[in-house]
């Protein structure tokens, strides 16, 4: 059995009639639905992580229920910094928060386990796993145990040498130990820097994908250097699980190239 699933995130929804960075997100959300219908049917599910709302607006959300409704596959949804879990769960429903309080989610499929996290906090646009997250964590690593596990959240872990690292997952540590109790944590991802990266970071592959909004140039560790944004590309990330192998795939569902040739496999 081959495990299929997809993340995307950082969708930054606004109001009707609003764009975000001069952006349509409502748009390219609907783009990558799209896609995600025509290529990816027959994937297990999607993973959105995080940045659902630019604003954390009620009516942000109304739409993203709205624009996800199309999907023909499963869709777990968590939380990230422009986020606001209140009003979240108020549109999507009290019953998305698990005990700790946060928006998170074990599935088990094909041999694998998939943790996605809750990394987000009221008021900070770093990230922050409390201690009854970390608690949580490493309950769920520890029932896979004899199973490959990826884990999904917004906030990245580990430092990209770039001005992003200011906002990245705090206090680290306790999570990297929580991830080390298991003996084959395969990829954790994570969306929130706005641009593609992979690293080992403490033995562990770390991941970021661009995600829906505006994408970023960067300048390596030369933090206070001016940066661009950029219109895309909006990207989400294809994850492909075998026992022996987990292999994670860009795809650009607005990229902005011009076809030169249909090839055949």
């Amino acid at each position: 059995m081959t495990l299929k699933f997809l993340v995307i995130s950082d969708l930054h929804l606004v109001a009707e009639g609003q764009t975000s960075m001069t952006l349509d997100t409502a748009a390219r959300l609907q783009a990558c639905v799209a896609q995600i219908n025509a290529r990816y049917s027959d994937a297990d599910f999607v993973v959105v992580a995080g940045d659902l709302a630019d604003l954390g607006e009620e009516a942000a959300y109304l739409r993203l229920q709205a624009l996800l409704a199309p999907l023909t596959i499963p869709a777990y949804v968590t939380l990230g910094n422009h986020d606001d879990r209140p009003t979240f769960l108020r549109v999507f429903g009290a019953d998305r928060a698990d005990e700790t309080g946060c928006v998170n989610h074990v599935i088990d499929a094909k041999g694998y386990r998939v943790i996605v996290l809750d990394s987000s906090e009221p008021g900070r646009v770093d990230g922050v796993l409390e201690v009854g997250q970390i608690d949580w964590l490493t309950a769920r690593l520890a029932e896979a145990a004899d199973r490959p596990v990826v884990v999904v959240l917004h906030h990245n872990a580990n430092a990209l040498h770039i001005a992003a690292d200011k906002i990245k997952l705090i206090e680290d540590a306790p999570f990297l130990a929580a991830l080390k109790t298991h003996p084959d944590v395969r990829q954790v991802i994570a969306g929130h820097v706005h641009l593609t990266s992979t690293a080992v970071y403490h033995g562990i592959p770390f991941t970021t994908l661009a995600g829906g909004h505006y994408s970023v140039s960067f300048n390596v560790d030369a933090p206070d250097r001016p940066f661009k944004a950029i219109s895309g590309p909006g990207q989400m990330a294809v994850v492909v699980g075998l026992p022996h192998v987990t292999t994670v795939l860009f795809e650009d569902f607005i990229d902005g190239n011009a076809v030169i040739e249909e090839m055949a496999d």
